[in-house]
């Protein structure tokens, strides 16, 4: 039944089912660092488990940890609080959990107000600025082109050229 090249009935149910077991399952797997105890009174203890020998200390904020707390990250050694923290408040790059996606927005904010016009003497220039301040942010991580900004700057500055002739052209006339 397990690893059959075919459809085969289960003998319970009757269901035609296929089971693909891999050698992992067979084999032993190595248990994960828990930690030395403490010894003696002399030996450095970890800040969150006061009982566990200190195998180093965290890069970020200097606690010592032991090996059950000691997260090995881009070649640094980090205390479970200091990730949380970096991932929070996005310090390390690496732990990206969300990305904003600055080409989307200034295309959105050239090309959507165009249909009321009136929002687009606020909004092109908004769209211009962000194509610019934004230009060399990461984008998507599937995507990597810059196409929406050349568009939305496009559109953002022929937006802005109208606005001034309309501006223009009204007063002067």
């Amino acid at each position: 039944m397990l690893n059959s090249p075919g459809l085969i009935p289960c003998p319970g149910c009757g269901v035609l089912m296929q089971a693909a077991i891999f050698p992992a399952l067979f084999r032993n797997s190595a248990p994960g660092a828990s930690g030395e105890s403490l010894t003696t009174d002399d030996d450095a203890s970890c800040f969150y488990h006061t009982g566990k020998k200190a195998v180093i200390p965290c890069d970020a904020c200097g606690r010592f940890l032991c090996a059950l707390c000691d997260v090995a990250f881009n070649d640094q050694h980090l205390c479970p609080s200091c990730l949380e923290k970096g991932t929070r408040k996005c310090k390390i790059k690496n732990l990206e959990n969300h990305r904003i996606l600055y080409d989307r927005l200034a295309f959105y904010l050239a090309i959507i107000p165009m249909l009321f016009i009136f929002p687009s003497i606020i909004t092109s220039p908004m769209a211009l600025f962000i194509t610019i301040r934004h230009w060399k942010s990461p984008g998507s991580i599937v995507q990597h082109s810059r196409v929406r900004f050349v568009l939305a700057a496009i559109l953002a500055s022929l937006q802005i050229i109208g606005w001034l002739a309309v501006l223009y052209f009204g007063i002067i006339h």
